[in-house]
């Protein structure tokens, strides 16, 4: 089971997620190592926890199986130069991730990918920013290639898109509208929809603009909705 992935390291946390299959990708493996979860949650001493846990504000981190199983979908569209939207944001911790996965180790300074994120309430934009800089990422933070943003998500950020890849960390009762349009040809979206009963939806447009839906899982995420609703 998912939540028997508990470790007491972060490599180990990672480890135990492969064995299980869960993660079954190298690259998804090395960049989620690379991402220490102490990091990205209020108490370090849980940050290992195979579990969800809150991040203050009525927002959570997400379980680490539901990041791998993020990052493993959307991996075909992670290569190096792309164009990302980490649609609440949170703590950081999956933007950062994703930064791993666009990185060209044969061209390190990668001037075209771009991770972007989004989150509507500004503390924990703050702090997701003091994250990455604890977990080695100021440079990218500072050069652009990682840009943490106060938004509502459900309208994305147009002016840094089309994007290959969007991530959503919250459940939209429909599917964002605004979020396929600025999906790019090709592209995917990992997103939660629903409200009591909710799924996660693999949306692929394709090279003409055509978009399907792929219902992966059944999950419970908390609401894709404004500040003031979710505090």
């Amino acid at each position: 089971m998912a939540w028997r992935s508990t470790g007491s390291t972060n490599a180990e946390l990672i480890q135990n997620m492969a064995k299980k299959g869960i993660i079954t990708s190298d690259r998804v493996v090395a960049a989620m190592t690379k991402v220490n979860r102490a990091h990205y949650v209020l108490h370090a001493n849980a940050a290992y926890e195979d579990s969800p846990q809150p991040i203050g504000h009525g927002a959570t981190i997400s379980a680490p199986h539901m990041h791998a199983h993020a990052a493993q979908n959307l991996l075909p569209f992670l290569k190096p130069g792309a164009r990302v939207l980490d649609v609440g944001s949170g703590s950081g911790y999956l933007a950062a991730v994703f930064y791993h996965l666009i990185q060209d180790p044969a061209d390190p300074k990668n001037a075209e990918g771009k991770v972007v994120g989004i989150e509507h309430i500004p503390e924990l934009v703050e702090w997701s920013i003091e994250n990455l800089r604890k977990d080695r990422l100021g440079p990218a933070v500072d050069e652009g290639k990682i840009k943490m943003i106060v938004g509502d998500g459900r309208k994305g950020s147009p002016e840094d898109g089309p994007f290959d890849v969007i991530h959503v960390g919250a459940a939209a009762p429909t599917l964002p509208a605004a979020l396929v349009e600025q999906l790019a040809c090709p592209g995917r979206m990992f997103i939660p929809v629903g409200t009591y009963m909710q799924q996660i939806l693999q949306v692929d447009k394709d090279e003409s603009g055509n978009v399907t839906e792929i219902p992966l899982l059944d999950v419970m995420y908390v609401p894709l909705t404004d500040r003031d609703k979710q505090i």
